[in-house]
């Protein structure tokens, strides 16, 4: 997977970073859950957001998305605060799928996914063949056009994963942010809807922003890393440069090797825990400590 460059731009130079966020300061009533933090948005590649829970993941992401406004600093859409642009405007350049997203009972697929055509309509500009194209297509192009007519309610959560996706991808946005998008999947169908989310940006050349808990599999389907630890910046960048045994006992408190990934090639993480090393058959007898 490549850098996706603006017109333009020379070849093999990355594209300006569309989504920015500067100093940064975010949280919830009394409490601050980040504090000063500067983030740049790779064009056209995934980048996923890792850390321990409460680190902050999903409120970095929400104040990305415009759902929450910065107590301090700001993000920035194509050079401009993101706060200071109207809703409709920025729902054109950006898509957000929340953590378990709930639609309304009875709603089927097909109603769900013509949602995503709201920010191009306007008492001038109806429903349109135009917008029908755009529905259809993102049906098809997630592999669930011939449950058009179920109720979202009545899907596997796979399916009802695929559907809120194409949603968003009916949307039209260049920027795709996907907060846990394998909630409550099992890893089959965490492998299913990531395989579409990259296929999606392979093909489309979208910029997709994740928040995932599963390591390994943030590791596989991402081209950037950020890794949170209380609210900062722990460490970017691609995955077989921050992904270590170190940064693994530091941010994570977890003891494992890294080893070679034999389908993908990039860093594996093998927990340790204490099974096979605390007096068990084949292993060490009892030490006091774990290197």
């Amino acid at each position: 997977m490549t850098d996706v460059p603006s017109l333009g731009t020379a070849p093999g130079t990355p594209a300006p970073c569309r989504l920015v966020a500067e100093h940064l300061a975010l949280g919830y009533g009394d409490r601050l859950i980040v504090d000063d933090l500067d983030l740049d948005i790779p064009t056209g590649v995934i980048t996923t957001v890792i850390g321990p829970n409460g680190c902050g993941k999903s409120t970095l992401l929400r104040a990305l998305s415009r759902l929450l406004k910065p107590r301090t600093g700001r993000v920035l859409l194509d050079g401009q605060t993101i706060t200071a642009l109207r809703t409709r405007d920025v729902a054109r350049v950006l898509g957000m799928l929340p953590q378990a997203p709930i639609a309304p009972e009875g709603l089927t697929v097909a109603d769900l996914v013509a949602r995503g055509r709201h920010p191009h309509q306007s008492w001038l500009r109806q429903w349109s063949g135009d917008d029908e194209d755009e529905v259809a297509v993102a049906l098809q192009r997630t592999g669930i056009a011939d449950l058009a007519d179920r109720p979202v309610d009545e899907l596997s959560g796979g399916q009802r994963q695929r559907a809120w996706i194409s949603m968003a991808l009916a949307q039209g946005t260049d920027i795709l942010l996907l907060d846990e998008p394998t909630t409550y999947l099992d890893l089959a169908h965490s492998v299913e809807v990531l395989d579409l989310v990259d296929r999606l940006h392979s093909e489309l050349g979208r910029t997709v922003v994740m928040v995932l808990h599963d390591l390994n599999l943030a590791i596989r389907y991402s081209d950037h890393l950020v890794v949170l630890k209380q609210g900062r910046i722990v460490r970017s960048g691609p995955p077989t440069e921050v992904i270590t045994v170190a940064l693994l006992r530091e941010v994570f408190g977890l003891d494992a090797s890294v080893i070679d990934d034999p389908v993908s090639g990039r860093p594996l993480i093998v927990p340790i825990g204490t099974r096979h090393v605390y007096g068990t058959a084949g292993g060490p007898t009892a030490p006091t400590t774990h290197h």
